[in-house]
């Protein structure tokens, strides 16, 4: 694993969250655990980038960076202008269902600044966030999603996305679930 950049990428994120949205900070603390345990179970190759964006995927919602209201762009916007990888930037800007939100909020053309990165990488970085709760404590996927939407009002675009979105972060989730199950397995087999 490129420990230089998660290094990088942990040190971005705290300087941006841990003082000023300390709730925020916990629950990326717990996003980065889940990242870096299950990335290199279930990646040949691009973890670094995962544990990465891990680190970073909720930057867009501090104060000093947030700029249209949504965090996965801002985000994207904050890691690029920081030197991160492309991976690792579309991992922040595509993450957690954000093309549901992106239409909600008008910002489709925002997004699309940023290429959607491939699922088997995307994939990880949703399974973190899904089952990590706002204090950074593992949490059910369905109890996660209800967590999101009790946050929020129905006439809320997170409220709205997160609704449309739910079956496929569901269905993510699940994805990653039976490889977690599967990697002992695959470990086992000879190469």
């Amino acid at each position: 694993m490129n420990k230089d950049l998660v290094d990088r990428a942990r040190t971005l994120a705290s300087e941006r969250l841990a003082v000023a949205m300390p709730q925020r900070w916990a629950h990326v603390l717990g996003v980065a655990r889940t990242a870096s345990d299950i990335a290199p179970r279930l990646l040949a190759r691009d973890a670094d980038a995962v544990v990465a964006a891990a680190w970073l995927h909720d930057v867009g919602y501090a104060p000093s960076i947030a700029m249209t209201g949504f965090h996965p762009v801002d985000g994207a916007r904050f890691a690029k202008s920081a030197g991160m990888p492309d991976l690792v930037v579309s991992l922040i800007a595509h993450h957690s269902g954000a093309s549901a939100e992106a239409i909600e909020r008008g910002l489709t053309d925002e997004l699309a600044e940023f290429d959607r990165p491939p699922s088997v990488v995307l994939d990880v970085v949703t399974y973190a966030d899904m089952t990590t709760a706002p204090d950074g404590a593992p949490i059910d996927a369905e109890r996660r999603v209800s967590e999101i939407l009790s946050r929020y009002s129905r006439d809320d675009p997170v409220h709205s996305a997160v609704s449309r979105s739910s079956d496929e972060l569901l269905a993510t989730v699940a994805r990653i679930e039976e490889q977690l199950r599967l990697a002992p397995a695959r470990a086992a087999q000879p190469r």
